[in-house]
């Protein structure tokens, strides 16, 4: 079954043939880009597309590697062997009873194929990835504490996202496949604003992403704003019945545009974009 895109996520064609590829090549797909370029979405489309269940492990600082395998809780049955009915003392002797499965053990063992979703691997340490590679390469892994091996039933559909934080180690990168979500350009940006505004008047939708674009393209800019926070402002403006002419400017330069609180998210770059406007009104 191929990856096709969905009602609800456009999917440009180099993005479509690249999680095929994947899936046929049985590699986990890395998937770069800006934040809020719809790098998480995609695993949940292909999911749902795929008509498969889809796991999740979203990364953080702290995760390790192991987690995403299994946990031995230690501490729970420290106390329950402290305890004196018989019920703690037959589950203490059963160490199964402390391992808390992760999410590639759930993937591996679970009774039809998945998508798994390992969101933001380089937000883990360095080592993080590394620590991954024999499970994702070989699909299994061993137990020390009940002394057996997981093998994965179904080899799941890998999904890695990163936000390019920090490099990748290489011998992880040669086992996926990779592809850079680019930003959208106009006309697939009107797309994706249509599968979430169907109804939205095309004179307000033009003016909307010149503005947005305008913002975009502001040189010295911290952060630019990304394709969720341009649906959160159309949001807005549709919301406030904001009308076509406050997102307009007469002379075709930059204007401060309504609510921009939605798009610019530090002081510095409110700043910066106030500085522009105000020169270009004393230049005319």
């Amino acid at each position: 079954m191929k990856f096709q895109g969905s009602d609800q996520y456009v999917a440009t064609q180099d993005l479509m043939l690249a999680v095929n590829a994947a899936v046929t090549l049985q590699r986990p797909l890395l998937v770069k880009g800006e934040p809020g370029t719809g790098k998480t979405m995609l695993a949940e489309e292909v999911a749902a597309a795929m008509k498969m269940p889809l796991l999740q492990w979203h990364i953080k600082s702290t995760t390790k590697a192991q987690q995403g395998l299994y946990e031995y809780d230690a501490v729970s049955r420290l106390r329950d062997s402290q305890l004196a009915d018989a019920e703690s003392a037959g589950k203490v002797r059963d160490i199964r009873n402390y391992i808390v499965q992760g999410v590639l053990w759930q993937a591996f063992t679970a009774e039809q194929p998945v998508v798994l979703l390992i969101d933001e691997i380089d937000k883990a340490d360095i080592e993080f990835p590394n620590d991954l590679l024999r499970e994702i390469d070989r699909m299994e892994f061993y137990v020390y504490e009940t002394r057996e091996l997981i093998r994965a039933r179904h080899r799941p559909i890998v999904f890695i996202t990163s936000n390019n934080e920090k490099e990748l180690p290489d011998a992880f990168l040669r086992r996926c496949f990779f592809h850079y979500i680019r930003f959208p350009d106009a006309e697939t940006m009107q797309r994706i604003v249509d599968v979430h505004f169907p109804g939205l008047k095309k004179e307000l939708l033009s003016a909307a992403l010149k503005t947005f674009y305008d913002v975009r393209g502001l040189p010295g800019l911290k952060k630019k704003p990304s394709t969720s926070e341009l649906l959160d402002w159309l949001k807005l403006l549709v919301a406030e019945d904001i009308p076509l002419q406050a997102l307009q400017s007469k002379d075709e330069k930059v204007a401060v545009p309504p609510l921009v609180g939605a798009l610019l998210k530090n002081e510095q770059d409110v700043t910066l974009f106030e500085k522009l406007v105000f020169m270009q009104r004393h230049n005319r």
